[in-house]
């Protein structure tokens, strides 16, 4: 499941001390200048992993070296008090990977955009359906995570007959509904699967190179499949905000150059087209 959808679902059933008021922190009191402290789980592949082999990790990386800071983690599970015991609780200063507009968190600009995507394999009849109005769909076999936005799409266009749910929260150290929805998809028992952008690009990128990833750009009717991503700060840390702001303009390039190297299907900030890939 992407790890904004995780957050959301998890992290709403928590109350946080943190809002922004008179006597709110200010960077200087809790971001130190020597260090780029990222608060992350350990196990959220292929986003982040403790081993440092996400694509977070490579991207903060990235902002630890333009800043000239040492990268360090705070490692916790995406579980309920996630925010509570690592942002809120001053071990860390960043969260890689929020929707923007989320309310736990104070949003920095959004550094990529990306969709829920239909895969299926490369040389199947499916290959080029890019929309779940498409009548090829009608008998086919999809893979969802349960509850997650293209649900109510796949119930709104009479998919969900022979739809094989897969579960929204997990413990991710030991289960991956993703990898077992791909797995699924491999060896036949699905005919489709849909994912979020971010997770099942770079799990089809790096180990199934017989299937083909499309984006869901053609669904006009809420809930939208598209999401802007940022970090999420403290809130009334403003300073600090701008200087990630400013981070993420500078760099906008070289993020989404580690981005497609993992696979991540990148879209426009209207969720309308995917970005040209041209330098």
């Amino acid at each position: 499941m992407p790890a904004w959808a995780r957050r959301t679902v998890l992290l709403l059933l928590t109350v946080l001390p943190l809002g922004a008021g008179p006597a709110a922190a200010q960077t200087s009191d809790l971001t130190p200048e020597d260090a780029f402290r990222v608060c992350a789980d350990p196990a959220n592949d292929p986003m982040s992993a403790e081993d440092g082999s996400g694509y977070e990790n490579a991207l903060a990386e990235l902002f630890a070296a333009e800043l000239g800071r040492e990268l360090t983690y705070t490692w916790y599970p995406m579980a309920t008090g996630f925010i509570r015991n690592t942002l809120g609780a001053g071990r860390c200063d960043v969260v890689m990977g929020y929707a923007q507009g989320h309310e736990m968190v104070q949003n920095t600009n959004h550094y990529m955009t990306s969709a829920y995507a239909l895969i299926v394999p490369a040389d199947g009849p499916l290959a080029g359906v890019d929309a779940l109005s498409d009548p090829a769909l009608q008998t086919a076999r999809i893979g969802i995570i349960a509850g997650s936005p293209p649900a109510t799409h796949m119930a709104r266009n009479g998919l969900m007959g022979a739809a094989r749910p897969y579960a929204l929260v997990v413990d991710r150290r030991y289960e991956s509904p993703a990898e077992d929805m791909l797995a699924d998809l491999e060896a036949g028992e699905i005919d489709a699967a849909i994912l979020w952008g971010p997770i099942g690009g770079p799990l089809v990128a790096r180990s199934h190179p017989g299937m083909t990833v499309t984006p869901l750009l053609k669904e006009t009717l809420p809930p939208r499949l598209f999401y802007r991503i940022t970090m999420g700060v403290r809130h009334g840390e403003k300073v600090w905000e701008r200087e990630l702001n400013s981070l993420i303009r500078r760099n906008q390039d070289r993020i989404d150059e580690i981005l497609r190297a993992a696979g991540v299907p990148l879209v426009d900030d209207m969720g309308t087209a995917m970005l040209d890939a041209s330098p």
